[in-house]
């Protein structure tokens, strides 16, 4: 009896995770290949499950938060079976880069198949190169449209606020790490602190060098003043011997 109750319990279970977790694989999602930090360049994966039985996936669409964090270098890789169309849009802040003033910026990538697209029980990434990712901001949010060869439309745009339930349809969020230390100058630091031990350890050396040297030099004086008392009273002791 105790048996079939931890069987049912662990099923039970096991169909509650799956239930939670089959959503959140099917959602479209972004991710860096490596990492994405802040200030540098990036490849990112859009992935995009399809999850009709009936229905293939036959495009995306892709908006980019061009007007809070612009990129300025946008370049998707080509992808066997699929149609690129880059958009750009003014912007209403002109963003100063490497190669001067820019003040239009790519603000959507539409994939479109050629072909029957992603079929049910397949997935496609779709890669694009990035950058410079923005220094000023911790996630970018990229809102997506699926669009299957029956016509529907799932809007992934839902943002996820903090605190609540994931949304049905969340958008694909990227998240930034920290960019990282400048090599220059840890190098340097790292140079003088090695430097600097090596100057300690040296004077440390020394000091317990000329330590030992007295210590042994002021015990072999002793020793030969012991010496030479011990003699002086071997002949004392001798002299009294024969005089008596």
């Amino acid at each position: 009896m105790k048996v079939s109750r931890v069987t049912v319990v662990g099923a039970t279970a096991a169909f509650a995770v799956l239930g939670l977790s089959a959503p959140a694989f099917a959602h479209v999602t972004v991710a860096p290949e490596g990492q994405a930090a802040k200030g540098g360049y990036a490849v990112l994966d859009f992935k995009v499950p399809n999850e009709r039985d009936n229905a293939s996936t036959t495009k995306l669409e892709v908006s980019f938060p061009y007007q809070q964090h612009p990129l300025a270098s946008v370049a998707p890789q080509p992808v066997p079976g699929w149609t690129i169309k880059i958009t750009k849009s003014k912007l209403s802040k002109p963003l100063k880069s490497e190669d001067g003033t820019i003040d239009e910026a790519v603000s959507k990538v539409t994939w479109t198949a050629d072909g029957k697209g992603i079929e049910p029980g397949y997935f496609q990434k779709f890669p694009v190169s990035v950058g410079k990712l923005p220094e000023d901001a911790d996630a970018l949010m990229f809102k997506a449209l699926q669009t299957y060869s029956n016509h529907e439309v799932v809007r992934w745009i839902e943002e996820q606020q903090k605190g609540q339930p994931e949304p049905e349809n969340p958008a694909p969020s990227l998240q930034l790490t920290a960019a990282p230390a400048e090599d220059g100058q840890s190098g340097a630091r790292s140079a003088s602190d090695d430097k600097s031990g090596a100057t300690k350890e040296s004077t440390a050396a020394a000091g317990d060098s000329g330590g030992s040297d007295t210590t042994a030099r002021v015990l072999g004086i002793i020793g030969i003043v012991v010496g030479v008392l011990g003699v002086a009273f071997g002949v004392l002791a001798g002299r009294r011997r024969t005089t008596s």
